[in-house]
């Protein structure tokens, strides 16, 4: 921070510090990097949530840059002295992002530089946008990457804190409450019940509270009561004595007697057959165990820790599960929300898994874009976290650059809908989103009713032409009118 009085501009060079630099309302920072000065001055006035400081060139920008570490920049592409070309403003996103990686670098170019704006979001530019200028358009952007600065920050200090990596990544306050209550738990020998749709992360829960409990040293023993057939299930828990049944060549030891010292996991105990509930109600009240063929009476110490994605209740009033069965498995009841009512956890989550397929796939990172942000927070995610993970695994495979899109996703139909207010498959979707669709079908329904005349649609919808072509890119609409007609 300057030590000088900000009660009036300061200029160093090229920089422009307002008395919104020294930030006494705490406001985020915005550099905005340009050489025109009325621009400069608009984007202040344009801008008044944030603490806009401003640049003229590359060496500028970097001195602002290790000053007051922006989170959103935005950059146009021609800066002196070679305002006619990208050279520099590609230079100074360069260095923008050698002294800050993480920064939201939002490119500015004219129409006809297209393909250097691209060229910008290659080499590490969060998005661009066309000149003229149209403050609302522009104000979206700049919100919009504040929002995934944030997010992205949330993230990294997630996997920070997590010093055990559990693998739990969240900001949601009901998520954060399902892992403060694990947190009390953990030291405890209570048996817990984890409830939730599949794919909602119940086993990464039950091994935070296998390694947060006095346990921790001991094993930690999964098996899922729905994949093994129900005549094999009961030799897997309990285990068996050579010569038990045909094929019992050997003696071996179950899940439950495998588990003693640890934790025991018992995945989907929804789907366990009502003829061995009895024997598990057996073993959780006495803590002792035969092997299928033996006499032996086995002692085993261990804490259950049980999952399911089945209504229980509903299933022990219809009698295929034991009630005093539940009552031994549920002394504590964890209830895991499913990821669509979650908040951002979807984008914390698809980032972090792009990060780490990156890395295991020996690629450069890679990030989301608006549009697959947007389709993420757009789907429901029937299986939760579990299907988020396969399509950002096969999106890192199918991204031709470092950036991911929803059709890298396979979710470009899911963003259409929702941006078009689509009352199908999307089930729900974010004010957000509802707004942008509302706004898609009245610029369409003007350009259609006006047979595409830009001028006459923009006058309908008390906008400017320029402010109406910026919308019609931003959702992918077209006129049957060519711009050289002058209609």
């Amino acid at each position: 921070m300057m030590a000088q009085d900000h009660s009036a501009p300061i200029s160093t060079g090229s920089i422009s510090l307002s008395h919104a630099a020294s930030n006494d309302a705490g406001l985020p920072y915005l550099l905005a990097v340009d050489d025109d000065p009325g621009i400069q001055r608009a984007l202040k006035w344009c801008f008044d949530s944030y603490a806009v400081v401003t640049a003229g060139d590359r060496g500028a920008a970097v001195e602002t840059m290790r000053k007051v570490r922006p989170a959103v920049v935005t950059l146009d592409l021609g800066l002196p002295p070679a305002v006619d070309d990208a050279t520099e403003g590609l230079a100074t996103l360069s260095a923008i992002l050698a002294i800050e990686p993480n920064t939201k670098v939002i490119v500015v170019s004219g129409n006809e530089d297209h393909a250097n704006a691209v060229r910008a979001i290659a080499e590490g530019a969060y998005d661009f946008y066309s000149k003229p200028i149209d403050e609302d358009v522009l104000q979206l952007i700049v919100r919009r990457a504040f929002h995934v600065h944030e997010l992205e920050a949330e993230n990294r200090a997630l996997r920070t804190a997590s010093s055990d990596d559990h693998g739990i990544i969240t900001s949601s306050a009901k998520m954060l409450s399902v892992c403060s209550m694990v947190e009390k738990i953990a030291p405890t020998d209570a048996n817990v019940l984890l409830l939730g749709e599949s794919g909602t992360g119940k086993e990464l829960l039950a091994r935070a509270l296998h390694k947060r409990g006095g346990r921790a040293d001991g094993p930690f023993t999964a098996i899922n009561c729905a994949a093994i057939p129900e005549n094999l299930l009961e030799s897997e828990l309990f285990g068996h004595e050579k010569g038990a049944f045909t094929g019992a060549i050997k003696a071996l030891r179950g899940k439950i007697e495998l588990a003693n010292g640890g934790t025991l996991f018992l995945d989907e105990i929804g789907d366990m057959p009502p003829s061995l509930q009895g024997k598990l109600l057996r073993f959780l009240q006495e803590r002792e165990i035969e092997r299928i063929g033996g006499r032996e009476i086995i002692p085993v110490d261990v804490r259950v820790v049980s999952a399911t994605h089945r209504d229980l209740r509903k299933h022990i009033e219809d009698g295929s599960f034991r009630e005093d069965l539940y009552y031994r498995i549920a002394e504590i009841v964890v209830d895991i929300p499913p990821l669509r009512d979650r908040g951002d956890d979807s984008i914390l989550l698809a980032q972090h898994f792009a990060t780490r397929f990156s890395k295991q796939m020996k690629t450069a990172p890679v990030k989301l874009t608006a549009d697959a942000a947007d389709a993420i927070r757009a789907y429901r995610w029937r299986g939760n976290v579990r299907e988020l993970e396969n399509r950002m695994k096969r999106a890192v495979i199918m991204a031709s650059s470092n950036l991911i899109n929803a059709e890298d996703l396979d979710l470009a139909s899911v963003t259409s809908k929702a941006r078009a207010g689509f009352d199908g498959p999307v089930d729900i979707i974010s004010l957000r989103d509802a707004r942008e669709g509302a706004e898609k079908q009245a610029v369409t329904a003007a350009l259609h009713g006006l047979s595409g005349n830009l001028s006459a649609a923009a006058k309908a919808l008390g906008v400017s032409r320029p402010t109406l072509y910026n919308l019609m890119k931003q959702h992918g609409l077209t006129s049957d009118i060519e711009e050289g007609t002058g209609k």
